[in-house]
């Protein structure tokens, strides 16, 4: 893969976007791709708006994604698209909270981890890379959770109408 891939995630302090791009960035970093990886926090510690960006591919310059060059735009809070629209290019993906069943998750936390499992379906990393990653981001009592709450997402109806496409 040449081409950079460029993700943004967006939502508000404590929603868990810094450690989604975490995620994201060391699952890309398994898979062997140039990684550069950028956060603003904003108002992150009175529920501001914080956004992470994720850039991977075979070689990446900068970590920012320039503005209507977001191949996805991952959202945790739905009052956080209108702001960040922006950054999506115009045939780039929109993933929001309703693309999972949150009431399939095994917590209302775990939404960061099950947007990542709908946004895992339209990248070519495997599920074990992404697992890895999970294990290896959350202390081990906090692993199942988060495995089923990736695996929600991955089987979502956005990943499924990825994978009929």
């Amino acid at each position: 893969m040449s081409k950079v891939t460029n993700i943004v995630v967006a939502g508000l302090g404590g929603q868990g976007v810094l450690k989604g791009t975490d995620i994201l960035a060391d699952v890309a970093l398994r898979a062997g791709y140039d990684v550069k990886k950028s956060e603003i926090k904003g108002m992150s510690q009175r529920g501001g708006s914080v956004t992470g960006d994720v850039r991977f591919g075979q070689e990446v310059f900068s970590p920012m994604v320039p503005c209507g060059e977001a191949d996805f735009l991952l959202v945790l809070e739905p009052t956080q698209v209108e702001p960040n629209r922006h950054l999506l290019r115009p045939s780039g993906v929109l993933i929001t909270p309703d693309a999972v069943e949150q009431a399939e998750l095994p917590h209302k936390r775990t939404l960061n981890v099950a947007l990542l499992g709908a946004l895992s379906a339209y990248l070519p990393m495997p599920e074990d890379l992404w697992l890895a990653s999970l294990r290896a981001g959350f202390k081990e009592t906090f692993f199942e959770g988060n495995r089923k709450a990736f695996l929600v997402g991955r089987a979502s109806k956005a990943a499924t109408s990825r994978a009929t496409d």
